[in-house]
């Protein structure tokens, strides 16, 4: 029997008698092998520094056989240890598991960090899916089991758990972009609407320009939903110290970026005050969209190329207000060669802004567990 168990087979004794004791006649072995890209799948989530472990009502010895074959590593648990506390890290195989003892299993490793996922079909296996962060039911699972679960598979297969994982990482990033974006926009311009005040004894930004630069900002800021980003390779989370501290950084990179351009124009072009507060507006949303395209990316930000809609908003944005700038709509007339000047400065600078504060700040060193 234990032959037959090591090949991966499920064992069912038979017996027959009408009265105890019953007289053993023979064994059938069951085959349920994995299916072909499960092994391709656990690897592919490895890679993703995603951690599987097998929790199954068979026996050790076919739950370790199984387990070598789709490439899971770990010992297997004694089956009297799942009734405690079971090792969350020392374990990838847990066998002759009851339903409460997969509930259990689930605590076990949320208690220890790790965000779990528990892919199940049957009814038994209902607790366990409502209790784990994501509770992923297949194609085949019953409807208690389906209703339990948090993603439900309309194909056969577990593939589209590396499809959710990445398209998950990817909604994660563009969040994280906006909201770099947004804090960052947040600390330049409050310091630069006081600093513009006392360099040049005036405002330097109208009501009707920082309309026109918040619809500016948010068109663009909308545009990031449909972004194509980059999934990180590994678990990501909030860590919103280091992204303000980043934030801080880049504003005040940012503001000294515009205040540079505000104190040329002022000292040496000698602009007028309402050149300047067009000076002023034509600095900040072109810093603007040089920052957008530095933050969409946490390392190079040629790595993916931006989304349609975000090239679409940023070419209109920079159209519109170069062409109010140069014909003097809603604002002073700004000579075209100033603006010109001022955007490349701007996509100058995009490429020496520092970036190596920010890179890690959703990223996890610890594994997800499925």
């Amino acid at each position: 029997m234990n032959e037959l168990a090591e090949q991966g087979h499920r064992i069912i004794a038979v017996a027959m008698g009408s009265s105890r004791p019953l007289r053993l006649v023979g064994l059938i072995a069951l085959s349920d092998p994995p299916r072909q890209d499960s092994a391709e799948l656990i690897a592919t989530l490895r890679d993703m520094h995603v951690r599987t472990v097998m929790v199954t009502g068979d026996s050790p010895a076919t739950a370790a056989t199984i387990a070598r074959m789709v490439g899971i590593n770990g010992d297997v648990c004694p089956s009297d240890q799942l009734s405690g506390a079971p090792e969350t890290d020392r374990f990838g195989v847990y066998a002759r598991g009851v339903p409460e003892e997969k509930y259990r299993l689930v605590k076990a490793f949320q208690s220890r960090g790790h965000v779990v996922g528990m892919c199940g079909d049957g009814t038994n296996d209902a607790p366990a899916l409502r209790q784990a962060q994501i509770g992923i039911a297949v194609s085949s699972a019953t409807d208690v089991a389906k209703a339990s679960a948090g993603m439900v598979m309309t194909e056969p297969g577990l593939a589209g758990i590396v499809f959710a994982v990445r398209e998950g990482r990817i909604g994660f990033q563009r969040l994280l972009t906006y909201t770099f974006n947004m804090l960052v926009k947040k600390i330049e311009i409050v310091l630069f609407l006081g600093i513009g005040l006392g360099l040049t004894g005036h405002a330097v930004m109208t009501p009707v320009l920082m309309v026109l630069m918040m619809l500016t900002n948010d068109f663009l800021s909308m545009s990031l939903t449909t972004d194509r980003a980059s999934f990180a390779p590994s678990p990501s989370v909030w860590r919103m110290r280091d992204i303000t501290r980043a934030a801080v950084v880049l504003g005040v990179c940012k503001l000294g970026f515009s205040t540079t351009m505000l104190a040329i124009e002022k000292f040496q072009l000698g602009l007028g005050q309402e050149e300047l507060q067009t000076l002023a507006l034509v600095t900040l949303v072109f810093g603007n969209q040089a920052l957008l395209y530095v933050l969409r990316e946490r390392r190079h930000m040629w790595r993916s190329k931006p989304g349609i809609w975000v090239l679409a908003s940023s070419s209109l944005d920079i159209g519109v207000v170069l062409a109010f700038a140069w014909s003097g709509i809603l604002m002073a007339p700004l000579r075209l060669g100033v603006a010109a000047a001022v955007f490349a400065a701007a996509a100058g600078l995009r490429s020496s802004w520092i970036r190596s504060r920010y890179q890690s700040c959703g990223h996890s060193r610890s594994s997800s567990t499925i």
